[in-house]
């Protein structure tokens, strides 16, 4: 499995939990959501170093922002992935998730990674630690922070409401467990790999 660096820990845990013992998982930096053309080139060298080694291979990353640069470069591999157009989509699942982007655009999405790195992917990485005016040109448009925890403990939520303090969003808290992400995955993981 060719995998999102944000997915590592709950794959980790359904990997022990599904007795996954035979499936094999490269993850890719999480911070590639901050360039997301970069995404389908990363993923594209991650299959070519497997061909020779694994029979079956898979991608757990939804489109990620790639605007269909991730689905174009796995067309002619034969190679599946996990279907939506970002993880909250698969965490929170399509039709949730769905009604209310079209309900609010304007909300800005956290999972328990995402909350538990906020500072260096969101703060440091997009440069708004150096440079504050990008705060309001990056999210001047949002108007909530949707926690979409998976198993939250009280750090984690605290670090998301921080999260939105900060991008100064009204917070909301919604837990979805795994979602849709176990039972994707068990749609691509195969009985044995070799």
């Amino acid at each position: 499995m060719i995998a999102c660096g944000a997915l590592a820990h709950e794959i980790t845990a359904l990997k022990r939990i599904n007795q996954w013992e035979h499936l094999t998982v490269e993850c890719l930096p999480a911070s590639l959501h901050n360039r997301p053309e970069r995404i389908a080139p990363r993923v594209k060298e991650k299959i070519t170093a497997a061909r020779e080694k694994y029979r079956t291979i898979f991608v757990a990353y939804a489109d990620c922002g790639t605007g269909g640069l991730l689905d174009r470069a796995l067309e002619g591999e034969g190679i599946a992935r996990l279907p939506g157009a970002h993880c909250y989509e698969f965490f929170w699942g399509s039709k949730a998730f769905l009604e209310r982007l079209d309900a609010e655009p304007g909300v800005f999405y956290l999972t328990d990674f995402l909350a538990q790195h906020f500072e260096r992917l969101i703060m440091e990485d997009l440069g708004i630690r150096k440079h504050p005016e990008l705060l309001k040109l990056y999210f001047g448009n949002y108007t909530s922070l949707v926690f979409l925890s998976q198993s939250p403990s009280e750090s984690t939520m605290q670090m998301a409401k921080d999260a939105a303090t900060t991008l100064g969003l009204k917070f909301e808290h919604v837990h979805t467990g795994y979602g849709a992400l176990e039972t994707g995955l068990n749609s691509l993981v195969p009985a044995t790999t070799v």
